[in-house]
C-alpha cells in the first residue's frame, strides 16, 4: 500500500487565498477611491 500526499486541499486553499486577496484589495481600492473623490469634492468648493 502506497500512502500519497492528497494535493487537492493545497490548491483549493491556494485558488481561496488568491480569490480573497483579490477580493480584499478590491474592495480597499474602492473605498481609497471613495475617500479620494470626497477629498476632491471639500477642495473645490
Amino acid at each position: 500500500m502506497r500512502e500519497t500526499l492528497d494535493q487537492w486541499p493545497f490548491v483549493i486553499a491556494a485558488y481561496a487565498i488568491g480569490i480573497a486577496g483579490t477580493l480584499v484589495l478590491i474592495g480597499w481600492s474602492w473605498l481609497a477611491m471613495r475617500r479620494a473623490e470626497r477629498r476632491r469634492e471639500k477642495a473645490g468648493k
